[in-house]
């Protein structure tokens, strides 16, 4: 074995060790765990060489060394392949997220099943409407001066606003205005509601234009409150689990996962690899985020919305990166069908 590929495997061991052990990794151990086919000296040696390259270091006095950041980036990049998860796991995440109908629901189910599979914080991002078409708009009678307006788009997501009117709400012209609405707003999407309702306008009965006004003001703030973006987590307790894989507080972290702003900021910005994936480790991360890890991938139409994990550094990444690719695609699937 040539001397660049054996250092590659015992970083991969260190990596491997340290992520399971959470414990300084030494010479003598990898000899004894992993098949180098080489003495404790050589791996000594090699280990020397990975920490002048700044892909490992020796925390305080510790004989054992641990992956530094650049040390699991260089680690992820060569990752082959990313395994495929097992037929349990595609058993337990197709029971779950089949059972979900509405955008919600199946959002919610998503995050919760990432985050068991992980044991990190999951992360999703809610479709985003300039990719989505509206698929049916409908109209509930409430009372005399109430109704529900609710929007239905291609993403599976269904968003209601109850509508009041000064003038009492005759049913028979209900149902007249709905069907005006549903053959002008079918297939549109949410950005061109402004064109679409001009274009209906000439067909509305003067009569009923102040009504047609007051529904197609409230679609339009529908449409434009689901464009603002939303995640949603699950599993942040795990970032408590194991608080000395953090250099600082973890509260920072928290606080970056509540207000969102900066964690949007990265997932929009990321950039995919050859697996369609997007790793961000410790420094490579906007601020509070960076001392953890974000993996994510793209889902749904356009790949425009993104799912993912966030953790510590010290990560099982090839299976992270299997669960986040794997729930990725099984969504986009749900949501095209």
């Amino acid at each position: 074995m040539s001397d660049q590929p054996r250092r590659m495997k015992v970083l991969q061991a260190i990596v491997e060790d340290y992520v399971a052990s959470r414990e300084p990794v030494g010479s003598k151990a990898l000899v004894e765990r992993h098949n180098l086919g080489v003495s404790s000296a050589t791996v000594r040696n090699d280990m020397a060489d990975l920490e002048d390259d700044g892909l490992i270091a020796a925390p305080h006095t510790s004989s054992g060394r641990i992956p530094t950041d650049k040390g699991y980036r260089y680690f992820v990049d060569r990752i082959s392949e990313v395994r495929p998860l097992s037929i349990a796991e595609r058993r337990a995440v197709k029971t779950l997220l089949d059972n979900s109908d509405d955008i919600d629901d199946i959002m919610g189910s998503t995050v919760q099943v990432l985050s068991q599979l992980t044991r990190q914080v999951a992360v999703i991002q809610y479709p985003q409407l300039d990719s989505s078409v509206i698929r049916r708009v409908e109209f509930v009678l409430l009372s005399e001066h109430r109704l529900l307006l609710v929007l239905i788009l291609s993403t599976g997501r269904v968003d209601q606003r109850v509508v009041y009117i000064d003038e009492p709400i005759d049913q028979p012209v209900l149902d007249v205005l709905a069907q005006l609405f549903i053959q002008y707003l079918d297939n549109v999407s949410p950005y061109n509601l402004d064109q679409a309702l001009a274009e209906m306008q000439p067909m509305i009965a003067p009569e009923h234009r102040e009504l047609a006004a007051a529904l197609g003001n409230a679609l339009q703030l529908l449409a434009e409150a689901g464009h603002r973006d939303r995640i949603l987590l699950a599993g942040t307790a795990n970032l408590a689990r194991s608080p000395q894989d953090f250099s600082h507080s973890i509260g920072p972290i928290l606080e970056a996962l509540e207000e969102q702003v900066v964690l949007l900021k990265l997932l929009t910005e990321m950039e995919q690899d050859a697996h369609g994936l997007s790793v961000g480790i410790g420094d490579e991360n906007f601020g509070s985020l960076g001392d953890a890890s974000v993996i994510a991938a793209g889902y749904g139409p356009g790949d425009a919305a993104k799912i993912g994990v966030v953790g510590p550094t010290r990560m099982d990444y090839p299976s992270t990166m299997s669960a986040v690719r794997a729930i990725a695609r099984y969504l986009s699937r749900i949501l095209s069908s």
